[in-house]
């Protein structure tokens, strides 16, 4: 199969060539521009996001041999979320190469965390399928680079942190509000917004609710410090 020269550099900057271009062409179909003899991504990201599990949990016992499940598991969970998976894309370029709709494409489908981090799940589960385990995993660990040493920083989501200092100062915990939905039904953007006891708030937007939050956390925690 004949690739076209964008897949040909994605290849590169992933470090893997595919035997089975055919897998990495459906990691990158989107739902939107799929067919009945065009599957999408969706498959490859179910097993994509076992892979990623099991090399990152992997990697975490390896990296401290003494630390417990309840250390370990906040770290696990910041390295295998969505925005990870999104960072992740966004450094070796998914969006460029990601084969969306017509709506998606005009909504910024390519700069969507949603949608970058179930396409690089979905990439993982390529390679695993064309390469094998091992293949995957030294991809996936070259690719996740330093955050795996760093984890530690990154452990608690910004809505944890939010709670940790609400209640450190004997508030009660933040209240999220959705302010509004827009967008259509395969596409939706939502504006949510987080309050504090004494009345600070903070709003953002983003392409699902448990990503608004984290984003309006994150905001009124920038604004707290």
């Amino acid at each position: 199969m004949k690739l076209a020269a964008d897949i040909k550099a994605f290849q590169k900057r992933i470090g893997h060539e595919f035997a089975r271009p055919e897998l990495l062409l459906r990691a990158l179909t989107h739902g939107s521009v799929s067919s009945p003899t065009r599957p999408d991504n969706q498959r490859l990201e179910f097993l994509g996001d076992r892979v990623l599990g099991l090399v990152m949990a992997t990697a975490l016992l390896e990296a401290d041999k003494d630390a417990s499940e309840g250390q370990l598991a906040p770290r696990f969970n910041a390295l295998v979320r969505k925005e990870t998976c999104a960072a992740v894309a966004q450094q070796v370029d998914l969006g460029a190469v990601l084969k969306l709709g017509r709506s998606e494409m005009l909504s910024g489908g390519r700069r969507k965390q949603a949608l970058l981090g179930d396409a690089m799940e979905a990439v993982i589960a390529a390679v695993y399928r064309d390469a094998g385990f091992e293949v995957a995993r030294d991809m996936i660990l070259r690719l996740w680079g330093d955050r795996i040493h760093a984890v530690e920083d990154d452990a608690r989501d910004a809505k944890t942190a939010l709670q940790e200092w609400a209640q450190a100062r004997k508030q009660k915990p933040p209240t999220y509000v959705e302010v509004s939905r827009s967008g259509p039904d395969h596409a939706p953007v939502f504006t949510i917004a987080v309050r504090l006891q004494d009345g600070t708030e903070a709003q953002a937007t983003a392409g699902s609710k448990r990503q608004a939050e984290q984003a309006a956390a994150q905001a009124l925690l920038s604004r707290l410090s």
